[in-house]
């Protein structure tokens, strides 16, 4: 997009690395998108392992070309760094995602737990009562009782996906509780100053975007009004630029490690509670929605408040994020843009393996189990892969499979994949060899239907039959070998 520099050399902390021809196709979908969205201004920065690789505005800011140190509202992006300072909270060990939240702020009325919170299936509704909170300033709201509303509008807790600031908020008091900081304080000291954020908080840092509405019919603008949340602010308030959030998409892309552990990770990245909408691609994880988009697997947040949009999306796979914000308050299809963003890097600059290597230190008796197996008659594949896992996988299907890690003596459990959680157990016969495989009470056999296997249900006695409906030998044995 534009700078090329290596790290350190610019304000956004660019490293150079993309093609021409990448970096041609990225700002052009930059410019299209400022104007097709007739945004004021917008800038878009792209992300990987290593830091900001690239990073270009369009438009005008205080009479100049915005850049990467710019800064913008960022709207619901606002959630995610509330989930990060609660799963913190967790891994210090002052909280369990089981936790009702009424345990740790007694008398909220609130029958949900921190989890459910987190991944909007808390029952409560979408916005607080009285009027347009965002366009408000917080003090209208002085107590969280103003921010929750009447009982009466709480629908029961874990039913469905109901997206809800007043959620977060409540979110944002927890912490208050459990760390003994205001909110904004707390992120500073746990996410912010670790991460060398210094341009994100509740207020704009520098030169900062003006907030506007564009006028639907003609080209002419409105200023929004920016005020303060009050308790609303976890949900919504604060202030970054293109480069601090790269520094976030690091930490979600799992290539900064210093704050999150893995399973926290894992836990923001895996779906809660699907969209009450009939798209399968979309869903939401733990301040972190999620959404399939041209054949990859993002993970990020959108954020939109009067005056300004935001978008943040990550994929893992590829080792690329991007970051989109404009300021203004409606046009720009922005989540599409970031989105398109990473695909048009995943696409030129595709990660590449690295090369495949037998493995160094394996239990050799585990190769006795690989090969194929059978539930019922749908074969399936396990595998023995260098780390140590099992992988099992149907042949045939498109589909992933499961992965499994050892827990104790022919106990395996699965961590990744439909089967994750679900325990896979060898079993083995009186003289100790192995007879078949149980996962979750599947029973899976070396043939199809293996008579000699303890199938639940048990195997017709006169076997497999050809199209007459006589049995397929003569010999009274099944096609697998075994007496019938």
């Amino acid at each position: 997009m534009t700078t090329e520099e290596r790290p350190g050399s610019t304000p956004d902390h660019t490293v150079a690395g993309l093609l021409p021809t990448t970096r041609r196709a990225l700002l052009h979908r930059l410019a299209v998108g400022q104007v097709d969205g007739r945004a004021p201004s917008m800038v878009a920065a792209v992300v990987r392992a290593d830091g900001l690789v690239r990073a270009a505005g369009r438009g005008e800011v205080d009479h100049g070309t915005p850049d990467a140190a710019t800064s913008y509202r960022i709207g619901s992006i606002s959630k995610t760094f509330t989930a990060v300072q609660v799963l913190l909270l967790r891994e210090a060990g002052r909280l369990e995602l089981t936790d009702p939240i009424q345990r740790h702020l007694p008398g909220c009325g609130v029958a949900a737990t921190v989890e459910q919170l987190l991944a909007h299936t808390g029952g409560l509704p979408a916005e607080p009562p009285g009027p347009w909170w965002e366009r408000t300033p917080g003090e209208l709201r002085p107590e969280l009782s103003d921010v929750l509303g009447p009982a009466s509008d709480r629908r029961p807790a874990g039913h469905r996906y109901r997206y809800s600031n007043p959620g977060y908020a409540l979110l944002g008091a927890l912490i208050e509780r459990l760390s003994g900081h205001r909110c904004g304080d707390h992120l500073r000291q746990a996410l912010l100053d670790p991460l060398g954020m210094s341009a994100t908080g509740a207020e704009p840092s520098g030169r900062h975007a003006t907030g506007w509405a564009v006028h639907p019919w003609a080209d002419v603008l409105l200023p929004e009004p920016t005020p303060q949340y009050g308790h609303l602010a976890p949900a919504g308030q604060l202030w970054s630029t293109a480069a601090d959030l790269g520094r976030l998409a690091a930490v979600l892309l799992g290539a900064d490690t210093r704050l999150l552990s893995a399973d926290s990770l894992a836990r923001m990245r895996t779906p809660a509670s699907p969209p009450e909408s009939a798209d399968p691609d979309c869903g939401y994880g733990l301040g972190l929605q999620l959404l399939r988009h041209e054949g990859l697997e993002l993970a990020g947040h959108t954020g939109s408040v009067p005056g300004f949009l935001a978008a943040l999306w990550t994929c893992p796979d590829q080792d690329v994020a991007a970051v989109v914000l404009a300021n203004v308050t409606t046009g720009p299809q922005i989540d599409e843009i970031a989105a398109d963003l990473v695909k048009i890097v995943a696409d030129r600059e595709p990660v590449i393996p690295p090369p495949w290597r037998p493995a160094t230190d394996v239990d050799l008796a585990l190769v006795d189990l690989t090969g194929p197996w059978y539930w019922g008659a749908r074969p399936v594949a396990l595998r023995l892969l260098g780390d140590g896992t099992l992988q099992l996988t149907p042949i045939g299907v498109a589909n992933r499979g499961t992965q499994f890690r050892r827990t104790a003596d022919d106990r395996w459990l699965g961590f990744k994949g439909f089967y994750a959680d679900e325990t896979l157990r060898v079993c083995r016969d009186a003289a100790g060899a192995v007879s078949h495989l149980d996962l979750g009470t599947l029973v899976l056999t070396r043939g199809p239907y293996q008579p000699a296997t303890a199938v639940p249900g048990g195997v017709d006695p006169a076997g497999w039959r050809a199209g007459s409906g006589q049995p397929t030998t003569g010999t009274g044995r099944s096609v697998n070998g075994s007496a019938g």
